[in-house]
């Protein structure tokens, strides 16, 4: 069964919503419209009560890439996508195409959870890998690591993903909102929405990573350096 299938019967058992993506089918004569949750009920009313139309899948980059105030969303799963829009769609192949733009591979990492088949890639193994500049990163420590997970993540930080990863294979994160979240933004039941889900720490983070971990080092130094008084 294909994804967009599978999508498919996933609206029909209940499911409307994706990150801040509301979903609904058989609008006005079209099999699938989306917009913005908090345009929901304005989507509903006639003409779309006013909002900017949009036909097809392909508008969905430009709609995802800036927020309301035009500044870049430099991870899709940042709660800070832009509203005032619908976008009205033909197939289900075509939703498909819209999330993937919106919220990259969110339907197949779902799918592939639910079926027991997702890859999970621990903080550790995605620092081990980063050369260049990025390799400073693989130094952090692990109080350093799990602090940044607080100081980064979860809704409060505009992260609307559930966190599946872990420091390494023996080492959970601390107990926080960010780790407790569970990818869906608003007040939603799990029956109702596809969580957004983080299967490996995104660049951004692996990027703050290098910072605190820079950080770290230069505090050693500097206390190294400070000599007791005779």
């Amino acid at each position: 069964m294909s994804l967009a299938t599978q999508l498919r019967d996933l609206l029909r058992s209940g499911v409307h919503r994706i990150g801040e993506l509301e979903l609904q089918t058989d609008v006005y004569g079209f099999p699938y419209v989306i917009c913005h949750m908090a345009d929901a009920e304005l989507s509903t009313e006639p003409a779309f009560g006013g909002l900017e139309i949009h036909e097809g899948p392909d508008d969905a980059r430009d709609l995802s890439t800036y927020a309301e105030d035009g500044t870049y969303r430099f991870t899709k799963g940042q709660t800070n996508l832009k509203r005032g829009w619908v976008m009205v769609l033909e197939s289900e192949g075509d939703l498909m195409l819209a999330l993937d733009q919106f919220y990259p591979a969110c339907v197949g990492l779902f799918v592939a959870r639910q079926g027991g088949t997702l890859e999970i890639e621990t903080l550790r193994d995605k620092l081990n890998r980063q050369t260049g500049m990025y390799r400073f990163a693989r130094s952090i420590s692990d109080p350093g690591a799990q602090k940044l997970v607080q100081e980064i993540c979860g809704p409060a930080h505009q992260c609307a993903k559930k966190i599946l990863w872990r420091l390494d294979a023996d080492t959970p994160l601390d107990d926080s909102e960010a780790s407790r979240f569970n990818g869906i933004p608003g007040d939603l039941s799990e029956s109702e929405a596809i969580p957004l889900l983080c299967r490996e720490a995104c660049n951004h983070f692996v990027a703050e990573c290098r910072k605190a971990a820079k950080a770290e080092f230069e505090a050693k130094a500097a206390a190294a350096e400070i000599k007791p008084s005779a």
